[in-house]
Order: C-alpha cells, then structure tokens, then sequence
C-alpha cells in the first residue's frame, strides 16, 4: 500500500503507526463501497382457519392446508440493493433479495437440490427444503443511450402477474388464481428503456418459463419476456395515475421442473392488467387477465390451455383499507385438481375474497381477511363431498 508523505513524516516520529494507517484506509473503502447499499426487508405471519372438511385448497398458493387452523410463520425477507445511480451515465448496481422461513421453498436452484412437485409448471414450486433461498439477485446495469437503457442479469422476478410474491405489496392477503399459473422468476438478462414519460418497455431472454434458479431446457429452447406498462399522465385528470400492462413470457420449462420428464414442454403466458385512479382519493379499481398455452408431448396433455381473471376494487383511507376480490379460473391443464369428473377434463374455480387492513403500529400491516372458493361443474375437490371452501386469516406484517 502507498503513503502520502505526510503520513511518512508522522509514522517517522512515531505518531501515528503504517500498520494503523493501512487498516483504517481498508475500512474506509469498504465504508465507501457499501454506503450506497439500502437493507430492507419483512416478517411475516399469519394465523389461519378452514370450515369445514380439511380434504384439500387447489389453487391457493402460500395458503394451502398446511397452514390452516394454526399458527404461522410465512416468510421473512431482507433485501440488499444499491440503486442505480440518475446523476452517473454508466452507473452499476445489485439487488439480492433473500427469503427465510416455509414460503421461501417455493424458490430454489440447482445446486442446493432445487426440484418440483406436480404436473404441470402451473402452480408447483421449486423446493429446495431448507426454508432459505434465494429470491432475486442480478447485476443491474445503465448504459447512456437515449433516456438511458437499464439492463438486470442474474434472477429476476417475472414480467407478468398482477400481484407479487410479498403478500403485504398486494390487496389481498391471500393469491389469486392467476398467481397461480403464472411463471414466478427467471435466471437471465433483462433490457428495459422508458420511451417517454409513463411509458416504458422491456425485454428478455432466460434459461426457461418455469423451474429452479439456473434451470435450462435440456434442447436449450430458451424464454423470451416482454412487457409495455403505461402510467397516466396529470393531463387525463382523475384517471392520472392508472396504469396498464401487458406482458407475456414464453418458451420451454427447464428440465429439473419434471426430473427430465417435461423437457419437451413449451409454455406461453400472456397477461394484461391494469389500475384505475376512479377520481375519488383512495379508490380504485383492478383488473388482471392471465392465458397460459400449455404446448407438451406427455401423455396426459390433452387441452392444456388455462385462464384466469381478477377483479380488484380497493378503498383507503387514513390507517384504514378495504379490498374486495372476484376470481375466477378455468384450467384445461388439470393442475389445479386433477382430471374434472364432467367429461370436459377442465377445472373451474371461482372465489370471492374481502380483506380489512389497519395500520395501528407503526410499520405493522394487519389484516382480517375472508375467502370463500366455490368449485363449478359438480366438482368436489375441498373434501369427500364439499364444492365450497371457507378460510379465515389473521396477517401480521412488519416492515423495516
């Protein structure tokens, strides 16, 4: 390590000592690179509770039967990120988002034994059995080109979907249907450029649709992301501040989502969504539309496209929300319940959920929520003879 001469003169004297010096200049750049670093983060809780007959939920995600009538801890989150930097043209950041706890086997990679349940990639997870994986992590990258150009290159969340893994970002405590047929995260890069005000695009390519972190399709038939989101400008009154998306991911399912089995699977999401300002302050109106094209060699393929649609209506104010869901969905990949019993071999789902949020601690979310899921076609998948299911939950979430 080099000294100034000033240094030299002191050390020469014995005031102050080279050893001393050196040190506290490796602090101070370590100090310096992560002063720009932010850490954030939740816990998250719940106490849930099902009527009835304890037979199954399909569906639901992060709310199943493993976390009726008792007790939960869900998740805990810390996020580490250094934003991208407005005042530098070639500016380079990092997000690395961590998850603890029971809902964080829905992540996973390869390394760690990452696999899959089920059938179909709509609604099985990547479980790596150890309540701790990695959620996102990626470079994030600017290049001066036009109103700047961002690029992510790691694991990333995905394009499309109207809620979010974080259950306190969304209206409702518990996923909708959509949620559950929609891809979750991508291990790629990711290209985003904001054309004009409110208007901005982005694109990408990942090793696959669905499976682990650094899943690949074995016939690398890699997936393709895009999106368009639109926000309202103050010249549309009322409406300012509503915004639209339309997003879709497609290509092939990594090879680990099936054990090998499902390395033919090719799979199309397409979604449109949006957000309502409806001119009175804290309403608002949601909507979010999700198809999924399910293209596959297995056997049981038959009709496996799957659609799902949410309505949203929100009222805030003070510490105080309200937020009403009508869901529906109708799955011809049979993943929700299996094979359907009418002959038409689809699942029909529909729930009505109504969730009452109060903020009476600082950085708490607390909410009572209600949901009631009614199966169509005669179907009975919530026990031996129930076609309706009721659960109750109590959510607690702390912010930092």
């Amino acid at each position: 390590m080099k000294f100034n001469q000033w240094t030299l003169a002191l050390a020469s004297v014995g005031v102050v000592s080279l050893g001393s010096v050196a040190q506290a200049e490796e602090q101070h750049s370590v100090m310096t690179a992560l002063s720009s670093t932010t850490i954030s983060g939740y816990v998250d809780t719940s106490v849930n509770w099902m009527r009835g007959d304890r037979g199954a939920l399909p569906g639901r995600t992060f709310d199943g039967m493993d976390k009726q009538d008792g007790f939960n801890l869900n998740v805990v989150k810390l996020s580490l990120e250094k934003p991208l930097d407005e005042a530098v043209s070639w500016s380079a950041g990092y997000k690395a988002d961590l998850v603890f706890g029971p809902d964080a086997n829905y992540y996973g990679s390869l390394l760690n034994g990452g696999g899959v349940s089920g059938t179909s990639p709509a609604g099985t997870v990547a479980s790596n059995g150890n309540d701790i994986a990695v959620k996102q992590a990626y470079v994030s990258l600017r290049a001066p080109v036009g109103n700047g150009l961002d690029f992510k290159m790691g694991v990333f969340d995905t394009l499309v979907g109207y809620e979010y893994f974080e259950s306190g970002s969304n209206p409702n405590y518990s996923r909708s249907y959509g949620y559950f047929i929609e891809p979750t995260h991508h291990t790629g890069l990711l290209a985003s450029y904001n054309i004009a005000d409110g208007v901005a695009i982005t694109a990408g390519v990942a090793n696959s649709t669905y499976g682990p972190i650094n899943d690949k399709h074995m016939d690398q038939k890699y997936a393709l992301l895009a999106a368009l989101s639109v926000t309202l400008p103050e010249a549309t009154g009322p409406l300012q501040g509503s915004t639209f998306t339309l997003g879709y991911v497609g290509g092939g399912v990594g090879a680990a989502q099936f054990g090998g089995a499902g390395s033919d699977q090719d799979v199309r999401n397409y979604y449109a969504g949006a957000t309502f300002n409806l001119g009175v302050e804290g309403l608002s109106l949601g909507v979010g539309l999700d198809y999924r094209e399910d293209f596959s060699n297995l056997a049981d393929a038959g009709d496996n496209d799957s659609y799902a649609m949410a309505v949203y209506l929100g009222y805030g104010v003070d510490k105080w929300s309200v937020n009403l869901r009508a869901d529906y969905l109708s799955d011809g990949a049979n993943t929700a319940f299996g094979a359907g019993t009418t002959g038409e071999r689809r699942n029909e789902l529909g729930s009505v959920t109504l969730t009452l949020g109060y903020q009476l601690w600082e950085n708490v979310l607390t909410r009572l929520e209600g949901r009631l899921d009614h199966a169509f076609e005669d179907e009975r998948p919530f026990g031996t003879s129930d076609e309706n299911a009721l659960t109750i939950a109590l959510n607690a979430v702390y912010k930092f």
